[in-house]
């Protein structure tokens, strides 16, 4: 029996393209790619994630491999890479028809320092029965230990959640100690029915 939800945050309650800031900013496509590999796909963003370093001081290491003429246009990104993320749809009836089942939702997620300025911009922390966030604990997915965490902050039995992320080898890894989980594309109604499925 499913008792709790678990839910991954970026592009599964909101949605995350870094392309949508860097269009902002950056007048070129080489400009776009340059900050694009060198944040959001650097080791940085992972030291973020993991709470090894302030999202602020993505800044300072990742310019060093910036020419110069370009670090406004990449503190700009580092700054304000949120401003775009806006709730996804048919997330929050989700939440509202989980709740109304009786079950307790979760968040687990892996984000840098900043998840606590933006995310409350868009959902009620009060509609979440825990949140775990990687910078604070220290522990980033797939790594089974923060999933192992989760359960054991909360009190919860793995085989009775549900787990939503959008990249497999982190519903892999959940899937590890006993959670059931989905890969989520984009739509809903396939987590709602992989629930009903596991209600038989």
């Amino acid at each position: 029996m499913i008792k709790n939800i678990v839910l991954d945050m970026g592009n599964v309650l909101l949605s995350f393209d870094p392309y949508l800031i860097l269009n902002q900013v950056c007048e070129t496509d080489e400009e776009k790619q340059l900050i694009f590999s060198n944040l959001f796909e650097s080791e940085e963003w992972i030291m973020g994630d993991r709470g090894e370093i302030t999202n602020e001081e993505r800044y300072d290491l990742v310019k060093k491999r910036i020419p110069e003429s370009m670090h406004e246009k990449l503190k700009e990104c580092v700054l304000h890479w949120d401003i775009f993320m806006e709730p996804i749809a048919g997330a929050k009836e989700f939440i509202r028809q989980c709740k109304g089942e009786g079950m307790k939702v979760y968040v687990l997620s892996n984000a840098c320092n900043k998840f606590f300025e933006y995310f409350p911009k868009h959902y009620d922390l009060d509609s979440f029965d825990g949140i775990i966030v990687s910078s604070k604990v220290r522990l980033i997915k797939p790594d089974v230990r923060i999933y192992e965490l989760l359960c054991s902050t909360y009190g919860l039995k793995p085989q009775e959640c549900l787990f939503v992320d959008d990249r497999l080898e982190n519903v892999e890894a959940a899937r590890k100690i006993g959670i059931h989980a989905v890969v989520f594309e984009g739509d809903y109604q396939v987590v709602k029915d992989a629930l009903e499925k596991i209600k038989g």
